[in-house]
């Protein structure tokens, strides 16, 4: 099936907007130019509008915290009742009918990492989804995608509150260290058997998922928002030498030169929201700014539901008013996020052989009159309604 998207301002993320056209074929996007000369099966004329590519957050509690179920504690996105569960997995509570996913997608959004929340100093199981309307398997794209970890307050109230450790800085920072020296020993303890031709009979799911992270299979996923947090948290990551990024980095921009020297990718955000807590009374738009220009590989989250990710460009574009550049602000939501997620080989950009993720807008999505006019999601229209 090939469809060509004719006429339309493109704006592919990797080069300069143009006015040209977009082949797809199976899928995938077949070829990207000013004038494209084919015989495709249908013709999307644009006729000038807009057409990016599907937004991506690489943080989001979408179809877990879902709306109308009438309280943010109601929902499914924290198992808040052990310090170390990292055996669950978000999928397992993901509600594809989750109303915000239609409107996520009514504000350009296609791909998301679903996490759970941060309860926990370690929580559990990431995954990639496309937000392609039907069942959690077949909008999978991957799952484990990340281990969520979380340092701060957050893990320090739910486990003070229970009157059990960690209920301080130290206590969270203690327990994340011994649940990594136990999946050392856990690995060990496997190897061992391996070597001795024994089969391996005390499987664990929770230590199983950490063997991933010491493995670098996939990357630890680090709730941090104070700068001595993440410090903290770089700290960890390197005593057991494994990859992370960090979520939220709310004072990040404090210690630029660090991110920068330890090349720490950070998924920035919300920022277009009440400061509700001690950690994020300095937080502020100009840190997007400050990350950008030193280089650091950041994108923007809307950690949704804190901002619904409906407004996803809307957070963006009022980074604009802080200083950052236009062409930045749009890697935060498109390129960066793919590189995050490690799927910048398939989305993120408008480029020949990546999916055809594809949404036209009849407008700039930084222009508060524009909306969504469709969305394609591997070259198959998606339902708005």
């Amino acid at each position: 099936m090939k469809t060509l998207f004719k006429g339309a301002k493109v704006y592919p993320i990797s080069s300069d907007p143009f006015l040209g056209d977009v082949l797809v074929e199976d899928g995938k996007i077949k070829e990207v130019g000013e004038r494209v000369t084919t015989n495709p099966d249908q013709i999307v004329e644009l006729n000038g509008k807009f057409l990016f590519p599907g937004f991506v957050d690489a943080h989001s509690h979408i179809g877990l915290y879902e709306e109308g179920v009438g309280s943010f504690y109601a929902s499914d996105g924290n198992e808040a009742t052990d310090p170390i569960t990292a055996h669950v997995r978000a999928i397992d509570a993901f509600n594809p009918q989750d109303p915000a996913i239609k409107r996520a997608l009514q504000g350009g959004v296609t791909t998301v990492m679903i996490l759970p929340g941060s309860a926990n100093p370690v929580g559990g199981q990431g995954a990639i989804l496309k937000l392609n309307p039907s069942t959690v398997d077949k909008m999978l794209v991957k799952s484990p995608a990340g281990l969520k970890m979380a340092f701060g307050e957050n893990p320090k109230r739910v486990y003070s509150e229970q009157k059990k450790t960690p209920s301080t800085r130290l206590g969270v920072a203690a327990v994340v260290r011994d649940y990594f020296l136990k999946v050392q020993d856990y690995m060990a303890e496997k190897e061992f058997a391996k070597k001795e031709g024994k089969p391996f009979t005390k499987r664990n799911l929770k230590y199983e998922i950490g063997e991933m992270v010491l493995k670098r299979e996939i990357p630890a996923r680090i709730h941090a928002h104070r700068a001595d947090d993440i410090l903290t948290a770089i700290r960890i990551a390197e005593e057991f030498n494994f990859n992370f990024v960090i979520e939220h980095g709310t004072e990040g921009y404090k210690i630029v030169d660090v991110l920068k020297e330890k090349k720490v990718p950070v998924v920035a955000g919300p920022l277009l929201t009440f400061r509700t807590k001690y950690e994020l009374k300095d937080a502020t738009m100009k840190a997007l700014k400050i990350l950008n220009e030193n280089g650091i590989l950041a994108s923007l989250m809307c950690d949704h539901p804190v901002i619904p990710l409906e407004y996803s460009s809307i957070q963006a574009a009022a980074g604009l008013r802080y200083g950052s550049k236009e062409e930045d602000l749009l890697k935060m939501i498109t390129i960066n996020p793919a590189k995050i997620i490690e799927m910048d080989d398939r989305i993120g950009t408008i480029e020949k052989g990546k999916d055809a993720d594809l949404v036209v807008w009849s407008g700039h999505p930084f222009d508060m009159g524009s909306r969504v006019e469709s969305v394609y999601i591997d070259g198959e229209k998606v339902s708005l309604e």
